[in-house]
């Protein structure tokens, strides 16, 4: 059996390829390159020496087109994007199931730490569970994808590296954003477009002082300072006047979460439905909830409230482990 793996070098990829060819898998790798020479280099070497062949497509324009796009825009909007969770379907995934159809393998894999099952996506290892990363995919690309990573924690992955030999057994994850590799989303977005001008911190309805920008700021983030000595926090972002809103602490959290644009991994329910609900991938609460399907959208109502949920991000939906789907939260 061939399998087209998504591989970077890593210690992610590396080890799935070798988990995949102890399995008798055929392991075809594909690099996308986004203009990162070093990165591209470094993932032919691993190739090279791993023996595997390696396909390089460049996926700079995709990216553009389906991902940088929208990550200014939605900071525009006075959003909090996650470019990953659009990247995967429009141009991970797509690129993977394009090489395996021109080579003729059936499935495509990745280092994702997820599981994938008769074409139904369910959580990774609660370590470093990555299922909300992938809730867009759509269900024939899933049908199309094998995980091997799912049932392992990232520290039984290195240990497997190291037994293995493998020269990324220590390499640092790569936390950047793939096309900000020096972290600087600022200066990104202003080589791009003209940046929202300073305004208002608004605080039980009266002006309190001047943001920098909402580009700057995300629902849940703290200001700095005290206000009447106590700490105060992004509590919702207005871009039609320019106006930041604070709020304490404990009017951070919600117990009714909108979302639109709601993507199903499942047949889409007619009435309300049971589940559990994550509205951040660095968040793990996921609380029990009732869902409410309205049109393309979705209200979720929870038993116990979210700290902050930031419009531009997920809600993702578990039934147990198996992911539902997911879509954008917004702002009432």
């Amino acid at each position: 059996m061939k399998i087209v793996l998504g591989f970077s070098g890593g210690v992610d990829s590396a080890v799935s390829a070798i988990i995949l060819r102890q399995q008798g898998v055929e392991v075809y790798g594909l690099y996308m390159d986004n203009a990162d020479e070093a990165a591209r280099d470094y993932a032919l070497d691993s190739a090279a020496v791993m023996g595997i062949p390696l396909k390089v497509v460049d996926v700079k324009k995709q990216l553009e087109d389906h991902v940088c796009s929208y990550f200014t825009e939605a900071y525009l909007r006075g959003e909090t994007p996650n470019p990953c969770i659009m990247c995967n379907p429009a141009v991970k995934f797509k690129t993977l199931i394009d090489y395996a159809d021109e080579i003729g393998a059936e499935y495509v894999s990745t280092g994702h730490y997820a599981w994938v099952e008769n074409g139904e996506l369910f959580k990774g290892h609660p370590e470093n569970d990555q299922s909300y990363m992938l809730c867009r995919l759509k269900r024939e690309q899933l049908k199309r994808m094998y995980l091997p990573l799912g049932p392992y924690s990232k520290k039984e992955i290195r240990a497997f590296a190291e037994d293995f030999g493998i020269p990324s057994a220590h390499k640092p994850d790569s936390m950047e954003i793939c096309f900000i590799p020096d972290k600087d989303y600022i200066g990104w977005l202003s080589r791009r477009t003209e940046l929202p001008c300073p305004g208002d911190f608004i605080f039980n309805g009266e002006v309190i002082g001047q943001h920098e920008g909402i580009h700057r700021y995300t629902v849940g983030q703290r200001r700095p300072g005290l206000l009447n000595e106590r700490k105060v926090y992004i509590s919702k972002i207005n871009p039609e006047n320019n106006q930041i809103e604070l709020s304490l602490w404990e009017d951070l959290f919600k117990t009714e979460v909108r979302a639109r644009d709601f993507n199903w991994l499942i047949d889409k329910p007619s009435e309300p439905i049971k589940a559990s609900v994550r509205v951040r991938h660095t968040k793990w609460e996921t609380p029990d909830c009732t869902v409410y399907p309205e049109g393309d959208e979705v209200r979720i109502v929870c038993e116990e409230p979210v700290r902050a949920p930031a419009a531009g991000q997920s809600a993702v939906l578990y039934d147990g482990e198996k992911v539902l789907g997911g879509g954008f939260i917004y702002q009432n």
